[in-house]
This record gives structure tokens, sequence and C-alpha cells, in this order.
């Protein structure tokens, strides 16, 4: 006879109760709930089929808040799998240190824990002790002969560091021969991520271990990164170990273009005598780049600002009803959320994706996310995947600007450039003083222009 619904709501609260257990260290209450829990199978087999939607059991919960004790019943007497995945593809010892519990990770690394098996984003124990600062683990990690330019899908450990600003870390990496010029897949390097991260002390520590200073990726090179925060000291640095202040970017501007469009007249007036004149330029000087630069800037924008005489997409969605969250899950999502920014800082799109999709399976009412990790999959080229986010983005905040050219931008990227426009107009009426969705919207009625012309010419 098949279980009622009370029996099952009584199962699903156990379950719960009994992942709870590991997570607070209660392991007489684990024990017994696990034996209640238990069909006739036995111990080790309840209770390493009992996980959460996330597919964590409670060895992933007890590693993830240092409960050894826990583990050590869970590994010791049931003799459970130490590398179990989780659905994001993250084992015991991932969990450990990410939040820095090294007495915990140093006993799942003592009971065979394999400190080489990345979670499905790319990152290992590694990776996060060195984005973390974690040099007590660090160091036992690479004791153990873990590989410091240990190759995965998040870049090496060197790129982690000197993104989160960590100097320490990075010292510890570069002492362990670790490559100064590592590279990500998208051609981010250690010196990038510095640089990005506005970091001096990484910057410095790059440079002098002999870091390309003129690497194009993303679109920039450091020194244009650099301009653009108006960081005279790193400027200084990437100037002297021999930074090209003539190499353009992607859209064609030099440093100090960047650093005028910024009106920071120190890093202009550093750039100034070292950068070769621009002939558009009437006036050299500090004062006349400036001029110069932010007049062409105020001209675009008055241009986008005439965009005019479209239609209406489809009406704003309705929002959602949306589950309660207590203050305390807030707090832990928010400090994810806060991992994910640090990571996009640094071009490590990867790893920001990995937290931000930790911070919305804590919060999924938190509309901000979901932007966040659109824009990371537009960044990796995941157009799909970025078009999703971003439609859950507008469900849960119709009336926000920034969700419609989320999804207009995601949709640029599939080609599928009248939806683009739309949805891009749809953040104009929502706030029709914004430059960057008025310009957004006209170049997708250009692009699907000669896109729709260009298939034309094709079939004719």
């Amino acid at each position: 006879m098949a279980p009622d619904a009370s029996d099952a709501l009584a199962v699903r609260e156990m379950v719960k109760s009994f992942l709870n257990a590991a997570l607070t260290g209660n392991l007489d209450l684990l024990k017994n709930i696990a034996a209640q829990l238990d069909d006739g199978q036995g111990m080790a087999k309840t209770v390493a089929a009992i996980k959460d939607a996330k597919q964590r059991g409670a060895l992933h919960f007890a590693a993830r808040e240092g409960k050894t004790e826990v583990c050590k019943y869970l590994l010791e007497e049931l003799k459970l799998d130490v590398d179990t995945k989780d659905e994001d593809g993250e084992t015991p010892l991932l969990h450990a240190a990410q939040q820095g519990h090294n007495d915990t990770a140093k006993y799942l690394l003592e009971r065979g824990a394999s400190p080489k098996i990345p979670s499905d984003m790319g990152a290992t124990a590694l990776h996060h002790c060195a984005g973390t600062g974690n040099i007590e683990l660090l160091k036992y990690l690479l004791s153990k002969g873990m590989e410091v330019d240990l190759d995965s899908d998040a870049g090496a450990p060197l790129v982690w560091a000197a993104g989160n600003g960590q100097k320490e870390a990075l010292k510890v990496l570069l002492e362990h021969h670790a490559n100064p010029n590592a590279e990500t897949e998208d051609g981010v390097t250690p010196l990038l991520s510095a640089v990005a991260a506005n970091s001096s002390a990484c910057t410095e520590l790059l440079v002098q271990a002999g870091a390309n200073v003129n690497v194009l990726a993303g679109g920039a090179t450091p020194l244009h990164i650099a301009a653009d925060h108006g960081n005279i000291e790193m400027l200084k640095c990437l100037l002297e170990a021999g930074a090209d202040p003539n190499k353009v970017d992607d859209d064609g501007l030099k440093a100090i273009q960047i650093a005028a469009s910024r009106g920071n007249h120190a890093a202009v007036e550093i750039l100034l005598r070292v950068t070769g004149k621009l002939e558009k330029v009437p006036e050299w000087t500090v004062d006349g780049v400036i001029r110069y630069v932010q007049s062409e800037t105020d001209k675009q924008e008055e241009l986008v600002r005439n965009v005019k005489n479209v239609s209406l997409s489809e009406a704003t969605l309705p929002k959602k009803d949306l589950p309660e969250v207590s203050p305390e899950v807030k707090a832990k999502a928010a400090e994810a959320k806060s991992r994910g920014h640090e990571a996009f800082k640094r071009n490590d799109f990867q790893m920001a994706v990995d937290a931000y999709t930790q911070a919305i399976d804590m919060d999924p009412t938190d509309s901000t996310l979901f932007s966040n990790r659109s824009l990371c999959w537009l960044r990796m080229g995941q157009g799909e995947h970025a078009l999703s986010d971003a439609r859950e983005c507008r469900s849960l905040n119709p009336d926000w600007p920034k969700a419609c050219y989320r999804e207009g931008a995601a949709l640029r990227l599939l080609q599928r450039f009248e939806e683009a426009a739309n949805a891009f107009y749809d953040g104009v009426q929502l706030d029709p003083n914004s430059i960057e969705l008025a310009q957004a919207f006209g170049e997708a009625v250009e692009a699907g222009r000669k896109f729709h012309g260009k298939n034309n010419r094709k079939s004719s």
C-alpha cells in the first residue's frame, strides 16, 4: 500500500532534520534520525541516499560547516565516499575549503579526498584558497604535491589570488614557481586580474615576476584598466615595466583617452608625457585632451537620445509570487553574491557564475542575482543561458530597466535582433533618460536591418 501524503510529509521533515543535524554537528540526532529512516538496507546505504534538491548529502553539509566529528562518523564508520559530488560537481573537500575550515579539509585529505577534483565550474580547493587568502591550507595543499599551475576551466590559482588582491597568497604561489603569464580560456592573465582588482601590491609582484604588461584580453590591456581606475601608482608601475601607452583597446582607444573620459587629471598628465599625439585633439594638454574626449562623448550621447518612432513590445511581465527568505539566509546569499562580484571584476566569469548560483540557491527572490549571472553567461558566449536568467530576472522585477537590457543583450548575441530591439525599447519606456538603453535599441535595429539585408542577398 502506497504511503499517504502525511507519511510523505513526515519523511521529508525527517530528511530536513537529518541534514540539519549534519550541518549543526549534532551527531546523536543524526544517528537517531538515520536509524528511523533505515528501511532495512543498512545505515551506510540509507545515509548515502539522503540528499537535498542540490544532491548535497550529510558529508557535504558537515564539511561545509566544519563539523569534523560528523565527517569522521560518516567516513570511518559508514565508509561513505569521501569524494561524493553534489549537483554542481562539488566535493566535501571543496565545501570545506570554500568556507575556510582547515582542520576539516585536512582530515578529508587524510582520508583520501582528491584535491584535484574541480567543481563543474573548474575550481579546485587550491583555487578557493588562493582566492580567499587561506595561506595555511594553500601551503598544505602545495606540500602534498598539488600542481601550482593546475589547469582548469577556471584559470590558474594565481589568477584567483591576483583577482582578489591576495598579496600573500600570490607570494606563496610565485615562490612555488607559478607561471605569471598563465591564461584563462579567455586570455585573462594574473596581471590583468590584479589590475582589474585595483591591487597595486599584486601588480608590482607580478611585474617583478616577469608578467607581460602589454597583454590584450577582454578588449583592454592592463594600462587601459589602470587608466580607468585612475590608479597613479599602478600606472607608473606598468609604464616603468614597459607598458605601451600607444596600444589601443578593442574600441580603438588609447589609455590616455580612457583616463580623460573619467576626467582624471593626474592620470592624463602621466600618460600625456609618453603617449603619441592624437591628431584629432586640437590642444595637446591635460585640459585639452579631457575637453576633447568628453565633448566627443557628449556628441555620442546626444545622438543616442534622438532614437525615436519605434513600436512597443509585449506587455510588461507580471511579478512572481516570491517565497519568504529569512534574514540569516539572505546574509549568506549576500556573502556568495560578494564573491561573485569579486570574481567578475577579475574577468573570472566561471567562478562568478558559481558564486551567483550558490546565492540564487539560497535566495531565489533576488532579481539582481539573475541579472549578474546573465551577464556572466553573456561574457562567456552562452546566449541561451544568458537569456534564461534575464527572463527570470524580468519576471522577478518587471519594472527594472536593467532586466530589459539583460534580455536584449542575450537576444542580440543569439542574433534575434527584432526581439532584442523590443526588449531594449521596453527598457527605454521604463527609463527614458537611459542613454545605454537607447543606444542599444538603435544598434539592435540597425543590426537587424543589416542581418536581414545580408540574408536576403544570400537567398536571391
